[in-house]
């Protein structure tokens, strides 16, 4: 068994109150689950209106197969234009 965790800070710089944010971050979320069929959630700076900290994670049989998905998911979230990465760290457990 393994466990795949992504954690991706993200900067929303459009971004002019919780509001937009939030609706920013609901996308990302929405199309993670919808694509990847991956659980995410919003770990860090709900309070802040430009900036975001999601956590990526799944569970699979087999390392090599949980990291292509992760690496996909990240190219997905990096070609986004509504925001910018700024740090990101993949874990394997």
């Amino acid at each position: 068994m393994v466990v795949a965790l992504l954690e991706v800070e993200i900067l929303v710089p459009t971004s002019g109150s919780l509001k937009e944010k939030r609706g920013i971050v609901k996308r990302i979320k929405d199309r993670t689950r919808n694509k990847f069929n991956i659980s995410v959630a919003e770990v860090e700076y709900q309070d802040k209106w430009q900036r975001s900290k999601l956590a990526f994670a799944m569970v699979g049989v087999n390392r090599k197969i949980t990291e292509e998905t992760l690496q996909k998911l990240f190219k997905m979230l990096d070609s986004d234009y509504g925001f910018e990465i700024v740090h990101y760290n993949f874990e394997y457990l």
